[in-house]
């Protein structure tokens, strides 16, 4: 039994990866916006889509979206 246990190496451990130089905050800060204005962009895109595939009756609505949608509320009414 002791010889199966020293007859397995342990798991090759990974490298860790050296980076030339730390990341200043204002890298940090430039990356930080630019991946959440991509993120804003890229869920704009997809709620206008979302809007056109509802116009087109692609797509039906779901309870949250017709709720904000509100189509028994007109505008036009005056009691």
């Amino acid at each position: 039994m002791g010889a199966e246990e020293g007859s397995n190496p342990p798991p090759p451990q990974a490298a860790p990866v050296a980076r030339p130089q730390p990341i200043t905050p204002a890298e940090f800060i430039s990356w930080k916006q630019r991946k959440d204005a991509e993120e804003a962009a890229r869920k704009a895109e997809a709620a206008r889509k979302r809007e056109a595939d509802i116009a087109s009756g692609a797509v039906q609505m779901n309870g949250r979206e017709l709720f904000k949608h509100e189509p028994w509320v007109f505008d036009n009414d005056i009691y």
